[in-house]
């Protein structure tokens, strides 16, 4: 076998596997943004309703500034088994494959790579209590005073896909300022 090629092969399996323990390491990751979204209901409706849409998601309102016309919201994150089984099955393939090079490399060692694979559901371990957190979603609602179509105006500051959800659920836009 060419001599240069096990190193190069060694590079860039380390390179993989730098990647994916930064993939891992990016699923715990909080991904809050703001948004500023439109809705055709005055206030008085757009209220209740997206009461009862956050308490329908398991959250509940930890804080009111009737002042600036703003509630807090703040529920628990439940970590994902699909997520938490397919981050072991890639740690398990990134294993797999590195002590394949690995074995070829030191081949006195070929028996001590293969069982590193059991240390693949470190991994789905590390999501699933990192996951698992208290998560706040804050609404500051506006009435628009002008004769447009809508009528109130949000900002949400929440995880995107808690974003997404209540876009779809409450049949809300973004706003185009």
């Amino acid at each position: 076998m060419d001599t240069a090629i096990l190193p190069s092969t060694l590079v860039l399996t380390l390179l993989l596997s730098v990647g994916l323990f930064f993939f891992i390491r990016a699923s715990t990751k909080d991904r809050m943004e703001t948004a500023h979204l439109v809705s055709a209901q005055d206030e008085n409706t757009l209220m209740p309703l997206l009461r009862d849409y956050f308490q329908s998601r398991s959250y509940r309102v930890a804080a009111v500034d009737p002042e600036h016309n703003q509630v807090t919201f703040e529920g628990y994150v439940r970590p994902s088994w699909f997520l938490a089984i397919f981050l072991t099955l890639l740690a398990a393939i990134g294993i797999l494959c590195l002590s394949l090079v690995l074995s070829f490399l030191f081949p006195n060692l070929n028996r001590v790579f293969p069982a590193m694979v059991m240390l693949s559901p470190l991994s789905g371990t590390f999501y699933w209590k990192r996951a698992k957190k208290l998560e706040k979603v804050s609404l500051k609602l506006d009435q628009t005073k002008s004769n447009e179509y809508f009528s109130s105006q949000i900002t949400v500051v929440a995880h995107r896909d808690e974003l997404i959800e209540l876009q779809r659920a409450l049949n809300l836009k973004n706003c185009q300022s």
